[in-house]
């Protein structure tokens, strides 16, 4: 069977749903690929690329419609082009069927299979599919790169003989994939960034990325993500209320907002309110990537940049990844790529569409002449659940002394014990051993007790680096018991035998793990 592309008409889309290399791993699956002239021009591809991955080039797009048994591309299939497709047909592309019910109503009355990648549920076994997240990934590093190119200043600061650059503050409202990738990119230009979300899970990521999180003094007990796909759920209004006023106390110190928060079949929530932007400095840059979705800033106008009154830049661009065309075309085909592989698990050419299968039946808009959106929800959740935690009582000033006075009673009844029970033992040992015997015993015992209570009081975390110090108390018992090893003694022999045995493992292996660590800090 064939798998083919056309170029894309809609207007400054320059993506492509096929490369060359994507087309290669499509043969090994068993397609024959086609694709339209000038279909992956305007993303860095040429046709002759194409020819020389043995794809054909046909020269219009109703050659190649007739000519293809799967149909791939990226944006929502035009009326025109649902006019082109036939029965038993597949089209796979972004189609948002919540939102363009006549469309995958007019495909359904063709007969074509649609499988829409925006609708491949989130979970583990999909994300190699989830071409949401690509197309998300690049606009939140694009949208910083958008922010930079209008920014007046360095993200960075700096201290030259000019004068003083402080860095820029950056604000990432929804730290989802977009969010994070916007998060990665500010900090590692050397902005300091701020981030908020509704989900206190993603708390712990912003963190890690060297961001810091606003947190709200608000509490409410949010839905867990794992039941809305890792998306965001709707506020209550108290919650939104607080939201906004934190925003609002932070905007003036704030010199580039990004925000990313959308919720499913939904408009975008307002976030960012015209009063926010007028309390902004001048120069002052607005990144609103849900402005497809009428925007999270009240101000923004889809597809455009304007400049307010008080000189914030506001750009409600909707076409990011189409911006850096030929790496979303990359990430792109390699979704779709997957989304191949699990259609022909005997790489025989011939897709198998398994309704029982969670991604292909959750993808799937149409199928065989009925409508089959919405999916039924996935028979695993998209994210793990957090697990609820226990958060422990605070305690009163009188209980904490307490507690503190019954450890210490506790430590001090142990102490006592083992002390008394060493005490015995010696006195057992000297009833029975002789003086010259008892003489080393008891220096033996003394650093026991002491190296016991050195290394116990060493958290576990550091055991490891520990070795090379007690590499050193080591070498002093190996060089006592090797004094010893010619004793007259039987008992004497036998013991300094033992201990020199076991310092030398202890020793040897020191050296051995502390080389080890130290080699996982080298760059060679």
């Amino acid at each position: 069977m064939k798998i083919g592309t056309p170029k894309e008409i809609f207007a400054g889309e320059d993506r492509v749903a096929m490369t060359p290399a994507s087309a290669q791993d499509l043969k090994k699956l068993g397609y024959d690929c086609v694709i339209e002239t000038g279909a992956g021009v305007a993303a860095g591809f040429t046709d002759q690329s194409y020819k020389d991955a043995g794809v054909e080039v046909v020269k219009t797009a109703a050659a190649l419609y007739k000519a293809a048994d799967i149909i791939a591309k990226v944006r929502p299939p035009e009326d025109v082009e649902v006019k082109r497709l036939r029965e038993g047909q597949t089209l796979i592309s972004f189609f948002y069927p919540a939102q363009n019910k006549d469309l995958m109503e007019a495909a359904n009355a063709k007969g074509a299979t649609v499988i829409a990648m925006d609708m491949v549920p989130r979970i583990s076994r999909a994300q190699k599919m989830d071409a949401l997240s690509s197309m998300a990934n690049i606009a939140g590093y694009r949208a910083v790169i958008e922010a930079g190119n209008n920014f007046g200043r360095f993200f960075t600061g700096q201290i030259t003989a000019a004068g003083k650059v402080p860095p820029a503050k950056v604000l990432v409202v929804g730290a989802g994939v977009a969010g994070l990738a916007a998060i990665g990119t500010a900090t590692s230009l050397g902005a300091i960034t701020y981030a908020f979300d509704v989900r206190p899970e993603v708390a712990e990521q912003v963190e890690s990325m060297g961001a810091q999180f606003v947190f709200l003094d608000f509490k409410e007990e949010q839905q867990d993500g794992a039941k809305t796909g890792g998306y965001a759920s709707v506020s209550s209004p108290e919650f939104a209320a607080a939201q906004l006023a934190k925003f609002r106390e932070i905007a003036p110190d704030m010199d580039i907002v990004i925000t990313t928060a959308l919720i499913p079949g939904r408009d975008a929530p307002e976030l960012w309110t015209p009063d926010m932007v007028a309390a902004m400095k001048p120069g002052s840059v607005i990144i609103d990537l849900a402005a497809e979705r009428g925007g999270n800033c009240k101000l923004t106008v889809k597809d455009e940049k304007i400049v307010t009154d008080n000189g914030v830049i506001i750009i409600g661009y909707t076409d990011y990844p189409s911006r850096m065309a030929a790496q979303a075309s990359t990430l792109y085909s390699t979704n779709i790529r997957h989304m191949m592989t699990d259609l022909t698990p005997a790489k025989d050419g011939v897709p198998v569409h398994n309704m029982e299968d969670d991604v292909i039946r959750g993808a799937t808009a149409t199928h065989q002449g009925a409508i089959t959106f919405p999916p039924p929800p996935p028979k695993i959740s998209a994210i793990a659940q957090v697990a609820k935690k226990n958060q422990p009582k605070e305690l009163t000033a009188e209980e904490k002394r307490a507690k503190e006075t019954a450890d210490f009673k506790a430590q001090t009844r142990n102490q006592v014990t083992l002390l008394t029970v060493g005490a015995v033992l010696l006195l057992g040992v000297g009833l029975v051993a002789p003086a010259s015997f008892m003489q080393h015993f008891i220096v033996f015992v003394l650093a026991v007790f002491v190296g016991f209570q050195v290394i116990w009081g060493v958290a576990h975390s550091l055991h490891t680096p520990l070795m090379a110090v007690t590499n050193a108390i080591s070498s002093i018992i190996i060089l006592g018991a090797l004094t010893q090893i010619g004793s007259g003694s039987w008992l004497v022999v036998v013991l300094a035998a033992l201990a020199v045995f076991m310092t030398g493992i202890n020793i040897f292996g020191g050296f051995l793990v502390t080389r080890r660590m130290l080699a996982m800090f080298q760059k060679s």
